[in-house]
């Protein structure tokens, strides 16, 4: 099988990016932005701008009838994604390849429940910096997609098909031996920097020096090592340093969703994070006081968000 067509449902930061990038190395009319009557109306009229230039991406109705994609991608928000899937469903085939750019570690299951796990294959964005304002993005780094099946020591035939097009569209990925390491390492990540840059309400720079944020960052992370043991995952300092060398690349200026939810006064993500820490650690009897108090902290501060 070869990709021929791709189809995006959602247009946030990630959502921007990957069709931007496809867009530019394919036809437009191979890339196909999902949207519904009024998103679709308002992204018309207004555009979508990325770095300073303007893009006018072919975007398709959900009740559209149409061939089926050859590969499908979710950029939505966790809260999002039930919706998201209804949206995608004319867009589903039975040899469509999904991958799900969503935080967190439980969207392949959710998703492979609505149209089979046997279309999955586990995904991590990461390495992006990028700050949506309205319409208009701005980034440094696009940083990566790594995607897979749980063991990679030998790839599936989905997994080298979806490699082919990436390779052919120079779009930046890798191929982890353990995505199950790996979707953990990036939801250590997602605890730590995610919530402490909301809190203290400060930007990658904030983090990226030493100082009470990065000291709140760290733990909360260690915290999810400690839950990433009982799980069978293990994940160690080996892989803090890993996830603390990708945070040091970033942009300083920049921040990541949850912060820029918090600006536009929009309930976050909190949920998929701490939230999940606090449950996990209840289940398997580990502590997890500063999650607890991220989560708490976050929750007050969006009390009055819609």
């Amino acid at each position: 099988m070869k990709i021929r067509t791709v189809s995006i449902v959602g247009l946030g930061a990630l959502g921007t990016i990957f069709a931007k990038h496809f867009s530019d190395k394919l036809s437009i009319h191979d890339v196909r932005v999902i949207a519904n009557q009024s998103r679709k109306q308002k992204y018309e009229m207004n555009g979508i701008y990325c770095n300073g230039g303007r893009y006018d991406f072919n975007y398709v109705l959900p009740e559209s009838e149409q061939e089926p994609t050859d590969l499908l991608i979710f950029c939505v928000k966790f809260n999002q994604l039930p919706q998201a899937i209804e949206d995608a469903r004319h867009q589903v085939g039975e040899h469509t390849i999904i991958l799900s750019a969503l935080n967190g570690i439980s969207s392949e299951e959710i998703i492979g429940k609505a149209f089979g796990m046997e279309k999955m294959l586990y995904c991590v964005a990461q390495g992006m910096d990028a700050v949506k304002i309205g319409n208009e993005l701005n980034y440094e780094n696009m940083g990566m997609l790594c995607f897979g099946e749980k063991d990679n020591t030998v790839w599936s035939d989905k997994v080298t098909t979806v490699a082919e097009l990436f390779d052919t569209l120079d779009f930046p990925y890798e191929v982890p031996n353990e995505m199950d390491k790996r979707m953990w390492g990036k939801f250590m990540l997602n605890t730590g920097v995610n919530q402490t840059v909301a809190v203290f309400s400060t930007n990658y720079g904030g983090i990226q020096v030493a100082g009470e944020p990065r000291n709140v960052m760290i733990a909360a992370m260690r915290e999810v090592i400690v839950l990433s043991r009982n799980v069978g995952i293990n994940l160690g300092e080996s892989d803090l340093t890993y996830w603390l060398e990708v945070l040091a690349k970033l942009n300083p200026l920049g921040m990541p969703s949850m912060r820029q939810d918090m600006q536009a006064n929009r309930k976050t993500e909190v949920g998929l994070f701490s939230g999940t820490a606090i449950t996990l650690g209840k289940q398997y009897g580990v502590s997890t006081p500063i999650n607890e108090w991220l989560y708490h902290k976050i929750q007050e501060m969006e009390k009055d968000f819609k």
